[in-house]
């Protein structure tokens, strides 16, 4: 009796042991499922990716055959509520006549433009239909360089694709693309038609709306751009608002002053912006500021990177009071600057 007790015994602990092992067994093919499959972001954010295709009307001329034929353009957008609003790039929808956005279950719709800013090459868009899927809002800010991420467009119009990468590089914002620039940079492939397409991460957030390829070929090389969505939906936000973005300006170019400069031009500093453009009756010109000035602090900030000092001054108010302080020559000086709103397509950098 005591030898079946002792065979009863080791025959449980053997199968219980066997549950235990098969039990981790199938946890660790789950965990390695997951690691090796992007099935799952993709399957929450599809549905909100969708393809644009535009109706551009040749520009007409006494030289131009009037009877040419419209040109068909495409790109892609991302749906972000369930009332409609599409967020995309400004160069997807530029100059379009029409506009046309297709669903991921092949439903098509024409669009209405809301509004579009072209210094962010970013535009909103809105279609009316029911059921729709928008997408899950994640934060750029959050981001670090080596994040996985995914993109999804409709390169070149063979339909919905979806490639992977990481963050390559976050807030480059000299590429030359934009006015205002603050881009993530990616390895994931990104190609013609991806332009207004998504950046999710891996729990299918949007994190960034994919703007243009560094290319020589046309094609992906492995150096993609992509707006931040902080910065996509504080963009969209007063696009809906207002249908345009209103900014303000001093009305200046200026240039990074290096060691290198300030030793060549014998400048009594070696940092700071020195001031290279005066746009005639802006706020700048008001204030007296000249060409060859140097501008080393904007409202108590160091001032020795343009395109930060750009993005700042485009961020504040019409009609906000700011703090200059300067150098003209070997004599600093400070100036108070009432800042105006920026002209339309204004080409002075601040």
């Amino acid at each position: 009796m005591y030898q079946k007790t002792q065979w009863t015994s080791l025959i449980i602990a053997i199968l219980f042991g066997t549950c235990i092992g098969l039990t981790t067994l199938l946890i660790q093919e789950k965990h390695t499922t997951v690691d090796n499959s992007y099935a799952l972001p993709v399957h929450k954010a599809a549905p909100s990716v969708v393809s644009i295709y535009t109706q551009v009307s040749p520009k007409i001329s006494l030289l131009n055959d009037n009877k040419k034929p419209h040109t068909l353009n495409l790109g892609s957008g991302v749906i972000v509520s369930d009332t409609g609003f599409i967020l995309t790039n400004h160069h997807v929808i530029q100059n379009a006549q029409r506009i046309v956005v297709g669903l991921l279950d092949d439903r098509q719709v024409e669009a209405k433009l809301i509004g579009s800013d072209p210094s962010t090459d970013l535009a909103v868009l809105k279609i009316n239909l029911p059921n729709l899927t928008p997408i899950k809002l994640g934060n750029s800010s959050r981001l670090s360089v080596g994040d996985k991420i995914l993109a999804i467009g409709n390169p070149f119009g063979i339909g919905q694709t979806v490639t992977s990468g990481i963050i390559s590089a976050k807030g480059r914002n000299s590429i030359g693309l934009n006015t205002y620039e603050n881009f993530l940079q990616t390895d994931a492939a990104i190609n013609p038609g991806n332009s207004g397409g998504a950046l999710i991460n891996l729990k299918g957030e949007l994190i960034g709306i994919s703007s243009a390829i560094y290319s020589s070929s046309g094609g992906s090389q492995g150096i993609g751009f992509a707006t931040p969505v902080d910065d996509a939906v504080e963009i969209m936000s007063e696009l809906i608002k207002n249908g345009s973005v209103t900014r303000a300006y001093l009305g200046m170019d200026a240039k990074k002053i290096t060691s290198t400069l300030a030793r060549n031009l014998a400048l009594p500093v070696d940092h700071g912006l020195l001031v290279s453009e005066i746009k005639k009756a802006s706020p700048a010109d008001k204030a007296g500021i000249q060409i060859g000035d140097i501008i080393i602090k904007i409202d108590n900030a160091s001032s020795d990177n343009p395109f930060k000092t750009r993005n700042l001054i485009a961020s504040m108010k019409p009609g906000t009071t700011i703090s200059l302080i300067g150098f003209r020559g070997k004599q600093s000086y400070q100036a108070n600057i009432k800042l105006e709103v920026q002209p339309a397509m204004q080409s002075i950098a601040y």
